[in-house]
């Protein structure tokens, strides 16, 4: 087995050196570099994740939360934020929720997903982020405008939003 370390090391090596020097393979840039990495893929399908949100809520009996944003949102970072890194929040997504992110940026050309804007009743019309909850059958439950689940300074309130989730939360 010792003896084949040695080779087993020097094909691992030339691999990764290979892909490294691979002139296709770029890594993904991200939107708006200033901001860090992208929340929204800008070539998502919206129609698809939500597809995909129905078959694994329906599954797992959960409810499916649509984030419409854009990764030149601030607000829409500063509540996937709190969607990370408050444990009750995460928590409560996890056991309720399948989130999907919908990239609904309009800068520079195309208006990203406006049909699924248009399919929700036009939820952008409350500004970014916004909210939509589905139940796992794809009925619209509600829309909500996020600046009321702001804290009156630069962030999200946890409690409002933990509230928010808790009042959507599928019945079970």
């Amino acid at each position: 087995m010792l003896r084949r370390l040695p080779l087993v090391l020097f094909a691992t090596l030339t691999f990764t050196s290979t892909l490294a020097a691979a002139p296709n393979v770029k890594p993904h840039e991200p939107e708006y570099p200033k901001l860090g990495p992208d929340l929204y893929d800008p070539k998502s399908d919206g129609n698809a994740q939500i597809a995909a949100a129905l078959i694994t809520a329906t599954a797992e009996k959960k409810n499916v939360l649509l984030m419409f944003g854009a990764n030149w949102c601030i607000w829409c970072r500063r509540l996937d934020h709190t969607f990370a890194t408050e444990p009750k929040i995460a928590a409560a997504l996890k056991e309720n929720y399948i989130l999907v992110l919908i990239d609904s940026n309009w800068r520079n050309g195309t208006k990203r997903h406006a049909d699924l804007n248009l399919r929700y009743g036009n939820p952008l019309k409350e500004g970014l982020p916004v909210l939509v909850v589905l139940d796992a059958a794809g009925q619209q439950l509600t829309t909500q405008e996020t600046g009321a689940l702001e804290d009156g300074g630069s962030a999200h309130d946890p409690a409002k939003v933990g509230a928010f989730l808790a009042r959507w939360a599928p019945q079970r």
